[in-house]
């Protein structure tokens, strides 16, 4: 590898993944990161996007078979000598790396690369190393958007290492911590976040290869964990799950994690994280921007996402005519500072996402208080227009969440003729209650303006909300489930 190569990493939770991350990044290479939910044809489009050189996988993770993917894509892989690949379709890519214990054809296995590593010289190591500047791009992190194709994010050695740090700080890290992570590395949360607010602090990082629930509580226990990194679904199973109750998380003081008010008490509820942190970011700012303070009094970090990082500025525009906005009024939140330098070969992305003073235009609702904390108030894209009048769907989500019989709600605006849009919400109950769509409507009316009430309620399980690959719960897949549909669906 030189320096400049990208090599694609194609792995779940594990040791191997850190340390291919941190090589490739000191001797100025710049990691690919793949996720483990790729189909074969997801993994040749970004083999091919990101003109990797090496590829590093195993053979099959939960069902997927890699290199049964990457054998179609390359059939001159199997008749190549390790390491020396000429595809037609990939002429980038020269090395498959399989970290399994028997050999494939064509494909190098650890001992190759440890054989290998032999010949190097300290001296070319170092010379490697210090070529390599702040600036430099470390990471490729794909990420799905409005575009039709997954858009590569690029971030920079500098970044990385101060943003991790500066997020660490908001957590009061320590060598003492114990961090569990399941949410996955390919993704920022955990590459560009988690891990260097940890290494930056002398921490230790404990991995799960995927989360599963039963597993993660004996981590948590077993391993002293006390920082938390996950979603509200991920900690809601925690709670639900049997081993629950006998479980001692007494080590868990603080992490990271998104969500309405009621997610974030359920987290710290799941994990016993009482100095649990809310943030708002994303892969483009290097996981996160604005984090609250572990200190904080808990409404704070319950109500807000805190005060930007150091380093990073944040302003509010209206979003269509780009006026700044003053203290307490909703518009789109721009982010400057660490943010990255621009999408992998895509300029006209770049184009559309920074404005005239280098801001990069998030897409989300927000604004920004007195007390200079920000408040997210949800995307811009999921922004209902009904009958000319804008809807946030967190504020009417955060009203359904008050009544004491809802457990999850999701609020979508649904096409309509006379209208525009029509705010529909699909909603979770707790176990054995049995509130109707009509009183959940007249709850809203109580304390909503007449045009934010939801003119269509349905109810839903647990497992009927549709999901992206990470977890959230994925709103268009909603909006397109209510398309067609009328009137008021009960439970």
């Amino acid at each position: 590898m030189r320096r400049g190569d990208r090599v694609a990493v194609l792995l779940p939770n594990r040791a191997e993944w850190v340390v291919a991350g941190l090589a490739i990044g000191k001797i100025g290479g710049i990691l690919a990161a793949i996720s483990t939910f790729s189909t074969p044809r997801e993994l040749g489009w970004v083999l091919a996007h990101s003109g990797a050189t090496a590829l590093i996988t195993v053979e099959t993770f939960r069902g997927r078979g890699y290199l049964a993917a990457v054998y179609e894509l390359c059939p001159e892989l199997a008749a190549s000598a390790p390491g020396a690949l000429r595809s037609a379709r990939l002429p980038a890519l020269r090395a498959v790396i399989a970290l399994d214990a028997r050999r494939h054809d064509g494909v190098l296995h650890p001992d190759d690369v440890v054989t290998r590593a032999g010949a190097t010289t300290t001296a070319a190591l170092r010379a490697a190393q210090m070529s390599v500047a702040p600036g430099d791009v470390c990471y490729i992190l794909y990420t799905s958007g409005s575009t039709a194709t997954p858009k590569g994010v690029t971030l920079v050695h500098g970044g990385v290492i101060d943003n991790g740090f500066e997020i660490g700080e908001r957590q009061h890290l320590s060598a003492a911590d114990r961090l569990w992570l399941a949410v996955p590395l390919f993704w920022s949360f955990g590459s560009a976040n988690a891990l260097p607010a940890i290494l930056s602090h002398g921490g230790c990082v404990v991995l799960q290869e995927s989360f599963e629930p039963g597993e993660a509580l004996e981590l948590l226990e077993s391993e002293r964990c006390s920082v938390y990194y996950g979603m509200a679904n991920m900690a809601r199973a925690l709670l639900e799950h049997a081993d629950r109750p006998r479980r001692r998380l007494a080590a868990m003081r603080t992490g990271l994690t998104i969500g309405l008010p009621e997610d974030i008490e359920m987290t710290m509820e799941a994990v016993g994280a009482r100095e649990l942190c809310n943030v708002y970011g994303s892969t483009e700012t290097y996981g996160n921007c604005a984090v609250t303070d572990a200190h904080d009094p808990l409404a704070l970090r319950l109500h807000t996402q805190g005060r930007p990082l150091p380093g990073m500025q944040l302003r509010v525009v209206h979003p269509e005519t780009q006026r700044l906005l003053g203290a307490g009024e909703i518009g789109e939140l721009c982010v400057r500072g660490r943010v990255t330098p621009g999408y992998f070969r895509a300029p006209e992305l770049d184009a559309a996402a920074f404005d005239a003073d280098g801001y990069f235009l998030t897409g989300d609702l927000g604004l920004i208080g007195d007390d200079g904390r920000v408040r997210f108030r949800g995307r811009l894209k999921e922004m209902i227009k009904t009958g000319g009048i804008n809807v946030a769907p967190l504020e009417v989500e955060e009203v359904l969440l008050q009544h004491p019989d809802v457990q999850q709600a999701y609020v979508v605006g649904v096409p309509d003729r006379d209208r525009d849009e029509i705010v529909a919400a699909v909603v979770e109950l707790h176990a054995g209650a049995t509130t109707t769509a009509d009183a959940l409507v007249a709850f809203c009316r109580e304390r909503l303006a007449s045009y934010k009430v939801p003119r269509r309620v349905q109810f839903r399980g647990a497992a009927d909300f549709p999901r992206t690959a990470t977890g959230k719960i994925h709103k268009p897949g909603l909006r397109q489930d209510l398309a067609g549909e009328s009137g008021m669906m009960r439970p």
